[in-house]
């Protein structure tokens, strides 16, 4: 029997979550109290949780209606790298369904070995704590999908109209640690890749690039900064900002905090429009551009 996971990174679904997420994400070591306070106040600044499990969960059950025709009977799940579910316990679910093979896709398009290599370690390990039952296939990325490429071309389109006339397109993407540059990971030229595909769909010429979301970790990370860069557009002349975060395909803490407060704070404080594309999210067409990925994999 055929299945197919999504994986996404997770979130707390109530701020007395946040401490145990955090320290998921630090590997066991609990945060400072100043780090936590932090980021219970970014998630108290969104509404005190983060959308990203109902919002993968709704993908799922889309993607497994999209998928459901006679003879074809194909089991979605959905699973999280850092908050319940978790990988390895969705993983077990499905060896507990009677699931023999399955499609593992990361809701994250673009391949690196720190993102998309822990989603594939947490596959790998579930599988073989269980004797490897399970022949799995793995999506290290799917930043060429025809279908993403179409979908952000008209979310871009969409956002230029309400921009108005003169505005920048700004693409961009979750800050790595400079580092993976010189490991030869293809993060950045994927993403490159990516916005450029876009740029053109959508009939685009002028655009530029940028990272966010860094942690502090003591090492440099990839950049420019987000606001940084609106800064040096804004000085540079721009009057107005198409910001299209092309890394992300879900509302989560990274976009409705980093982009939607901190962002749009820093464009009101200059009386300058910023408009920032509609996140994909379970849309009709996310759903479409993960029916293709199943079908160009033989699950369709």
């Amino acid at each position: 029997m055929k299945g197919i996971m999504l994986m996404a990174y997770g979130g707390p679904t109530s701020l007395d979550q946040v401490e145990a997420y955090l320290t998921h994400i630090r590997g066991g070591r609990k945060p400072s109290p100043d780090q936590l306070e932090d980021l219970v106040g970014r998630y108290r600044a969104i509404g005190g949780s983060s959308p990203l499990l109902e919002i993968t969960k709704r993908q799922a059950s889309g993607l497994e209606e999209a998928l459901s025709r006679p003879g074809n009977a194909v089991k979605v799940y959905a699973g999280m790298k850092h908050s319940p579910p978790f990988i390895g316990d969705v993983f077990g679910q499905a060896v507990k369904d009677g699931i023999t093979e399955l499609l593992c896709i990361p809701l994250a398009p673009h391949y690196s070995a720190i993102s998309i290599g822990g989603y594939e370690k947490a596959v790998s390990e579930a599988n073989a704590a269980l004797g490897s039952p399970v022949r799995v296939t793995f999506v290290r990325s799917w930043h060429r999908n025809p279908k993403l490429i179409a979908m952000w071309a008209g979310r871009v389109r969409k956002a230029a109209t309400a921009a108005g006339p003169g505005a920048s397109l700004v693409f961009s993407a979750h800050s790595l640690p400079e580092r993976i540059l010189r490991e030869g990971d293809p993060y950045k030229d994927q993403l490159l890749e990516t916005s450029g595909l876009i740029a053109k769909e959508a009939g685009w010429k002028d655009r530029s690039f940028t990272f966010q979301s860094q942690s502090n970790t003591g090492e440099p990370w990839l950049g420019p900064d987000i606001v940084d860069h609106l800064q040096s557009l804004y000085e540079g002349g721009a009057k107005g900002f198409i910001v299209a975060p092309i890394g992300f395909v879900s509302d989560h803490l990274e976009i409705l905090f980093d982009i939607d407060v901190e962002c749009l704070n820093w464009a009101r404080e200059r009386g300058v429009r910023l408009v920032r594309c509609e996140s994909p999210n379970d849309s009709a067409e996310m759903v479409g551009a993960l029916r293709l990925i199943a079908s160009e994999n033989g699950f369709a």
